[in-house]
């Protein structure tokens, strides 16, 4: 095996040109004795805690824009599913140039700059959602600018991971990246919550929003994005004051050799299963709850009691994804999070296998639910219901077990400087998951695409089994 310490791979001289103070001398965390891990563990709750807020930033499109038609927005259904993969697709674009950024910048300036960057899109979406004129030219231009939450992962997670020594990569940067796929849940949990009421006066005035059968409603969607600012804010000074950076050997072209290695194109794909699958769902669970059972049915209202009106579908009450949406994203980070120690334990290849399987059922099992049956009736259209979100959150589930396991393979398939490379270089294509399923969700049904992703599941485990899983396989990870 090639050293962690080789001329090509090894930190720079103890005294580097052009290097400040905040960069770190013969820095090896293979070796014990040395290995300082009260600086690992604060740079990782450092990164860990503005990741998290950059995926509040990078999915603040999918738990606003689902809404912008209850106050008032003239914008069609393939619109929104626009505006929800379009942070997808900056964010992939966005990762593989922050993919490259730890040798060059280090990890203070590259997490203290990029979070500050995140103020952005959520000042920019605070704004947006208060004026009824805002085109949706303009809101796209705010979902790609999310992407620079899903750029970040690239840079924030590769610089992690020069600071812990390889037996405890699976542990590390599973905590990291599951906590920061938290962010995901967190802001679909809190959109709803934080939007009823006036946060400061001047960050804004209230919009009406109207819900099919139900009186008109005040509320203030500029607090789902400015509620976050004084935390970034937060992140970006820590991070600037208390983060110091590992000095790896590597400009930009030589990154790239990262290319050569079969095994990084076999991993792109498996965490494209994982990750992508998970990302892509998240920015489109929503959505996707709402066509299926809370839009384009017959409707039939019901005046109650108290003389409101409910809107029914042949005596089903319609749910509002709203009350379920963050469920799957907060299943998936805790998986992530809880199997990540397992892997360092059991090695990260059997449980892509599991996660790979897993997917492949659950999908086939959420298949069945794709085409509700209106006219069966409302027991029968609920249990439909209830069956579509059991098998969601079972993807979602498998999604974080894989998104573990593959982060665990990865150091040790790879030498360090190139793990840091190929971490970023998959994680830059999974990034591109939601513009795939929301571009996907828009050109065939959601049962032909779920069969897409059960094929390429069943490519993805073979893949697992032949190259890493198996006995005597060519790189057991």
């Amino acid at each position: 095996m090639t050293s962690l310490l080789t001329p090509e791979t090894s930190p720079a001289p103890a005294s580097p040109p052009k290097r400040g103070k905040e960069w770190l001398t013969d820095w090896d965390p293979e070796n014990a004795e040395t290995w300082d891990r009260r600086l690992a563990w604060q740079t990782l709750s450092i990164t860990t805690g503005t990741l998290t807020l950059a995926f509040v930033s990078w999915f603040i499109a999918s738990a606003i824009a689902p809404k912008l038609t209850n106050l008032g927005f003239d914008l069609s259904k393939d619109q929104l599913y626009w505006l929800t993969a379009m942070p997808g697709l900056s964010a992939g674009v966005l990762r593989l140039v922050w993919m490259t950024l730890p040798p060059v910048l280090g990890t203070r300036k590259l997490v203290a700059l990029t979070t500050l960057l995140m103020l952005i899109p959520l000042l920019g979406w605070g704004i947006a959602v208060q004026n009824p004129n805002t085109s949706f030219t303009t809101f796209l231009v705010l979902a790609a600018l999310s992407g620079i939450g899903g750029g970040a992962f690239s840079g924030f997670m590769p610089s992690t991971s020069y600071f812990f020594p390889r037996r405890m990569q699976g542990t590390a940067l599973g905590l990291q990246a599951g906590i920061g796929n938290f962010g995901v849940s967190l802001v679909q949990f809190v959109t709803p919550w934080i939007i009823g009421f006036s946060m400061v006066g001047f960050l804004g005035s209230s919009q009406s929003q109207s819900f099919p059968g139900k009186p008109a409603t005040e509320a203030w969607y500029q607090n789902a994005a400015f509620v976050y600012v004084p935390f970034v804010l937060v992140g970006a000074v820590l991070a600037w004051t208390m983060l110091k950076s590992v000095p790896v050997t590597a400009n930009v072209r030589q990154q790239f050799d990262i290319f050569n290695n079969r095994d990084t194109w076999y991993m792109t794909l498996l965490y494209i299963m994982t990750f992508g699958t998970f990302s892509g769902l998240s920015g489109q669970f929503g959505l996707l709850m709402k066509n299926l059972y809370a839009g384009g049915n017959t409707e039939i209202a019901k005046t109650l009691s108290d003389g409101t009106t409910q809107v029914l579908v042949h005596g089903y009450s319609i749910p509002d994804p709203v009350k379920y949406v963050f469920l799957g994203p907060l299943v998936g980070a805790g998986a992530r999070v809880l199997f990540a120690p397992l892997t360092d334990r059991f090695g990260g290849a059997k449980w892509t296998l599991v996660s790979g399987i897993g997917i492949l059922g659950s999908v086939l099992y959420t298949m069945t639910t794709l085409t509700p049956d209106v006219s069966a009736g409302a027991v029968s259209l609920d249990a439909q219901f209830h069956h579509f979100l059991y098998g969601m959150l079972a993807i979602f589930f498998f999604t974080g077990v894989g998104n573990a396991s593959t982060f665990k393979q990865m150091p040790m398939i790879f030498e360090r400087r190139q793990a840091g490379g190929v971490i970023g270089w998959t994680a830059a294509i999974a990034a591109f998951g939601p513009f795939f399923f929301g571009i996907g969700l828009t050109m065939v049904s959601p049962v032909a695409f779920y069969a897409v992703g059960a094929a390429f599941a069943v490519l993805c485990i073979v893949i697992t089994w032949v190259r890493y899983a198996r006995p005597d396989a060519p790189k057991p990870s």
